[in-house]
């Protein structure tokens, strides 16, 4: 972590990259094993999305979903899976949740979009920053 002045605590500093990885991780790695539970309803809602390769489609959703929010929980490698994760959700969040081109009744689908958006930011920030001292990558900051 950076030395200088902060008005954070070093304690807060070295703790909240962990909490951060288990906060997005608990979007991703029960998406991911639902979509295992549930593989034909899923896959039948991305075909009525007009999606090509279905069942491809879903199964690299699953490793991505499941395979990427476990690396970022335990922060082995988390810095290339969130990047992909955040790639991931680009498209996701146009397809699915592309409100500019549907009728959005209570601006559900903005909402879902703009939540996406959130989640991308803080995927940036592991991207960028790396995932902190309490990982199995160890202190994987990158700014050091």
């Amino acid at each position: 972590m950076n030395n200088s002045l902060s008005l954070v605590p070093n304690a807060i500093q070295q703790i909240t990259p962990l909490l951060g990885r288990i906060l997005i991780a608990m979007v991703f790695v029960p998406a991911g094993f639902m979509k295992i539970t549930g593989f034909a309803g899923t896959a039948g809602y991305m075909a009525s999305k007009g999606l090509p390769m279905v069942n491809v489609l879903l199964v690299l959703t699953i490793i991505i979903e499941l395979g990427g929010g476990l690396m970022v929980l335990l922060g082995w490698r988390a810095s290339e899976a969130a990047l992909i994760i955040f790639l991931f959700l680009i498209p996701v969040s146009i397809v699915f949740h592309g409100f500019w081109g549907m009728e959005d009744a209570g601006g559900v689908q903005m909402r879902m979009f703009m939540k996406n958006v959130g989640i991308m930011g803080g995927l940036l920030v592991i991207a960028g920053l790396g995932s902190g001292p309490f990982s199995l990558g160890g202190n994987n900051n990158k700014t050091e």
